[in-house]
């Protein structure tokens, strides 16, 4: 039976695949041919490549060297002001959890606790940091170490105060291991931020970052995305890896819930990303390389929601994946629920090898959704793009 991509705006600024064949429950598509894929008419054709750094985006960051890409995301990157915290006996529980306000948070909504929130990282490597309050912290954000243990209590936040800038990480998981993260609440304060443009403003930035676990993260109103994923800034070809991010609720990101721009063993667990909307692409997941560094290995995308997204729910776009590397792709998504009746569930973009080497698969298992998806022209002979037992309208 042959069914067909319907209603594909007319903005769609590369040629999209009109016929989709199913076959018995399944529908797969590979080797489709012609000019460079797009995802989506919003996503793929306006969609800024976002990695700072050494992965293509250029990053106005102090201490580090700036990419020459297309995207950029301005980063205050400095080394965390110096607070010495005075603690006592009282401030550490017999299960040795630190309180923030042994370093002098005050979380009272009002102050700017970013340099005591800094000293309190600093000082409670290898122990539990306890985050009790409303804390409110400038643009600068807050910078996370290796043996990093957070956890948020029950109400607890952290906000931004008012800001003029287009770019920041609320926290910074930039070439760190073993951290862990529970119950983060992050406001990215979009309508305090003055700024008119860009779109860099993340609240979780993980970049050549290992062996990191993030339990019921919140992050709402960002300027950017709620989650960043990328290669290291400082060093070349550290991929980040081992990344499981359980009950992600992403909510009012101006940009994407996620963005995976380079990632090795990725999971993501029940996440929730909606109302993203304000700059293109909209998505709730972008899936989206800056060059031919990037990696997509073993990423899972599990029983995910993507509900009232501009764009698309899933974007994946390619389009600069091809290169002098051999690459590989394994992504799996199983279970996705979306509602848009606008821009589509899921959207594949293609690319134009030129004679280099793309292999793997992209699947999309069980999706549930109200109308149907696009693939984008261009895909290498060696991948295949897989809708398999979808539930259409």
């Amino acid at each position: 039976m042959a069914s067909t991509c319907s209603d594909i705006p007319s903005a769609m600024r590369r040629k999209i695949l009109s016929t989709l064949v199913f076959g018995t429950g399944s529908l797969v598509l590979s080797a489709c041919g012609g000019g460079g894929g797009a995802s989506s008419p919003t996503a793929a054709s306006s969609s800024s490549k976002t990695s700072p750094g050494t992965n293509g985006g250029s990053q106005d960051t102090t201490g580090t060297t700036p990419g020459t890409g297309t995207g950029s995301q301005s980063a205050s990157a400095t080394s965390p002001d110096t607070v010495t915290g005075t603690r006592n006996a009282s401030d550490v529980s017999p299960n040795g959890v630190l309180t923030d306000t042994s370093f002098g948070v005050k979380g009272d909504g009002t102050t700017n606790d970013r340099v005591a929130l800094q000293a309190a990282i600093d000082g409670s490597v290898g122990q539990i940091l306890l985050i009790t309050g409303q804390s409110r912290i400038d643009s600068t954000g807050l910078t996370l170490r290796s043996n990093t243990h957070i956890r948020f209590a029950q109400g607890a936040s952290i906000k931004l105060l008012a800001h003029n800038t287009d770019s920041y990480q609320m926290m910074r998981l930039w070439d760190v291991s073993n951290v862990n993260i529970e119950s983060p609440y992050l406001d990215g304060s979009k309508s305090l931020n003055a700024a008119t443009s860009g779109e860099w403003g993340m609240g979780i930035s993980i970049a050549g970052s290992s062996n990191i676990t993030i339990t019921s993260p919140t992050t709402i109103d960002c300027w950017g995305d709620g989650i960043y994923i990328a290669n290291s800034y400082s060093v070349d070809g550290v991929t980040s890896k081992g990344i499981t991010i359980s009950n992600h609720l992403a909510d009012g990101c101006r940009r994407q819930g996620v963005s995976i721009i380079s990632g090795d063993t990725v999971t993501f667990n029940s996440p929730v990303w909606q109302n993203i909307g304000g700059t293109a692409p909209g998505a709730g997941l972008d899936i989206e390389p800056n060059d031919n560094t990037a990696v997509f290995r073993a990423i899972r995308i599990v029983s995910p929601k993507t509900l009232g997204c501009a764009g698309p729910g899933i974007q994946v776009d390619l389009g600069s994946l091809a290169g002098p590397i051999p690459k590989t792709v394994d992504i799996q998504i199983t279970n996705h629920i979306d509602n848009s009746l606008v821009d589509g569930p899921f959207s594949v973009g293609g690319m134009a090898p030129s004679g280099y080497i793309v292999t793997g698969a992209i699947t999309n298992t069980n999706p549930v959704w109200q109308k149907s998806w696009y693939l984008g022209n261009g895909i290498p002979s060696g991948l295949t793009i897989s809708v398999v037992n979808p539930r259409i309208g």
